[in-house]
């Protein structure tokens, strides 16, 4: 299925097109505004200030699908004091006050006029890669910061690579997206963010528009058009999953227990640092998985859910991950497109880009999705649903037998920020909610509400992994969660290896039995058993709080809208024994 274009959509009535998407198209349609395709992008990069040319050769596949020369190299991109995504940067155009829309429209409209002073480009894209959800989108930046249009046709499809099949899809009745991109706009107006320098995310989601001003970070073009596609989505019904998911068929296991769990499908929802790359794209699950199973990855970033077809679709041909973990002569450096906030070191006379953050943190790189082996463009409906969470009260894994409380946990998931994001230092320390680990939502939360509880009524049983540490003394004092433990737990849940017993302080929750743990992770039980916490009665009196918090976190949302759904969540997060502190 195909996006409309703004005639066709707004088409029998075009005084209804909102005012930032006539100042898009205005611009998008400038003749002077030259069409360039990812090859062109390339080239003009290379002249940029901030962009150097390594020695490190693109992906050969990624190459030739982006019509680059044969021997390309990868481009490094280079900041200044932001290299992360600016959340509080975004100001969403339908919930501004009156005069609130009529100052942004004018500043809006004042950015434009300048920034047609400088030579521009546009690019198209086709987002998705399923054949049933396909939308056109457009980017238009300065010739100045090619390097960003260059990666976001990277990041998604060039549109002529997908003409073809895009051309044969029915029509959706959603808006092609369109992003105006300046990263040289500077208004020192208080009114818009300016921690780092000025910056602006001006998002109007009904149209489909996004301006980044200010933004050099590609994590905002990238996420912003993500913002837009999942968005359309659930305007068709879906859900949006800021998530990763695969599928296990197991019915190749010579073991007859693992052959009978036949063919699951697992999806790990949570921001950067909390696993969720790791558990959907390891191997083998740290060696746990049986010899003869068969792996298939849908995405580690973004998905969505259609509760009605029973399946899952994917959005992007391919990987913005960190490069933390990644250092020199890493096997995964095969697969690479371009990197962003890289070190440069010289190695036998070539200058190759140095991971490991050393430069600054957050190092980015956009890989190509073989470096997932296997991969599908749909999957099935996920079986499994795993919240990752940092929040040193729960053990390393729950089970929830209550639909209630799984869709609560998730809507009021608890994590830390990290430094994929640009906020200040002592930020990174406090406990944050981020509903569904998706800071990209710009619709209200009710309606992932809505949409999670479809998908686990539809089927799907919900989990929660703990990926910081368990109280074992004090909230700072703790056991670690070494990985290999999650992902040996993944692989128990996948062939249900587990039984099950109630968590009394926790009414819906579950954890495993002591037999089926100790029988994969000798000690377990033990170890990350609620009882067996030191200074019991601060960490009874920490987790009641932990949890009244999630309460008033929803009941401040606009969960107000539909009281009885807001009830049921709260209803599902009562917690027994403790005292409020």
């Amino acid at each position: 299925m195909s996006s409309q274009s703004s005639y066709e959509f707004y088409g029998p009535d075009l005084s209804k097109m909102p005012p930032l998407r006539a100042l898009a198209e205005t611009l998008i349609l400038d003749p002077r505004v030259r069409l360039v395709n990812a090859a062109e992008a390339y080239e003009l990069a290379q002249s940029q200030h901030d962009v150097a040319l390594t020695d490190m050769p693109v992906y050969p596949p990624a190459a030739k699908r982006l019509g680059l020369p044969k021997g390309a190299k990868v481009l490094n991109n280079c900041h200044g004091r932001i290299v992360g995504r600016s959340a509080n940067a975004r100001r969403f155009y339908n919930a501004l006050t009156l005069s609130e829309q009529q100052k942004v429209l004018g500043d809006v409209r004042e950015a434009m006029f300048e920034f047609q002073k400088r030579p521009l480009i546009k690019a198209h894209a086709v987002l998705g890669l399923d054949s049933d959800l396909m939308l056109r989108a457009t980017l238009v930046s300065g010739e100045d910061d090619a390097v960003n249009v260059f990666n976001w046709l990277a990041n998604f499809t060039p549109f002529d690579e997908l003409a073809r099949q895009y051309a044969k899809s029915p029509r959706l009745p959603i808006q092609d997206i369109l992003i105006i991109g300046d990263n040289l706009w500077n208004n020192p107006d208080p009114f818009y963010n300016n921690h780092g320098g000025p910056q602006l995310a001006l998002v109007d989601e009904t149209a489909n528009v996004i301006f980044n001003l200010g933004m050099r970070y590609f994590g905002e073009r990238k996420k912003g058009t993500l913002t837009l596609a999942w968005t359309s989505g659930m305007r068709l019904g879906m859900a949006a999953c800021h998530g990763g998911i695969k599928e296990i068929d197991f019915s190749g296991c010579a073991d007859r227990e693992a052959k009978k769990a036949g063919k699951r499908s697992i999806a790990f929802f949570g921001l950067s640092g909390t696993g969720k790359s790791s558990h959907t794209n390891s191997a083998d699950n740290g060696g746990t998985l049986p010899e003869g199973f068969t792996k298939v990855v849908l995405h580690d970033d973004a998905f969505q859910i259609d509760c009605e077809e029973k399946v899952c679709r994917v959005w992007e041909p391919t990987l913005f991950d960190k490069t933390d973990s990644r250092p020199l002569g890493h096997e995964d450096w095969r697969y690479i497109i371009s990197v962003m906030n890289h070190g440069l070191i010289e190695v036998d006379g070539k200058v190759l880009p140095l991971g490991q953050d050393l430069r600054n943190s957050n190092g980015r790189a956009l890989f190509d999705r073989d470096l997932l082996g296997a991969y599908v463009n749909r999957c099935g409906f996920p079986d499994i649903i795993c919240w990752l969470m940092k929040d040193s009260c729960l053990p390393p894994l729950l089970r929830f037998d209550d639909p209630a409380l799984a869709v609560a946990m998730g809507a009021s998931l608890m994590t830390r920020r990290n430094r994929a994001e640009n906020v200040p230092e002592e930020e990174l320390q406090k406990l944050v909610f981020v509903p569904y680990a998706n800071p990209f939502r710009v619709y209200e939360l009710w309606r992932d509400v809505q949409a999670f509880t479809k998908v686990f009524h539809q089927g799907a049983t919900g989990y929660c992994f703990n990926s910081s540490g368990f109280w074992k003394a004090s909230d700072v004092d703790l056991r670690g969660i070494p990985l290999k433990t999650s992902l040996t737990l993944q692989t128990a849940l996948l062939l249900d290896q587990l039984q099950w017993e109630k968590l009394d302080l926790l009414p819906g929750a579950q954890i495993p039995t002591r037999a089926s743990v100790e029988a994969i992770l000798p000690g377990y039980y033990d170890t990350y058993h609620p009882d067996n916490v030191e200074n019991r009665p601060a960490y009874l009196a920490t987790l009641k709080s932990r949890f009244r918090q999630r309460m008033m976190f929803l009941q401040s949302s606009d969960l107000h809208d539909k009281p009885g759904l807001l009830l049921s969540l709260i209803n599902a997060l009562r917690v027994n024994g403790g005292e409020e502190e």
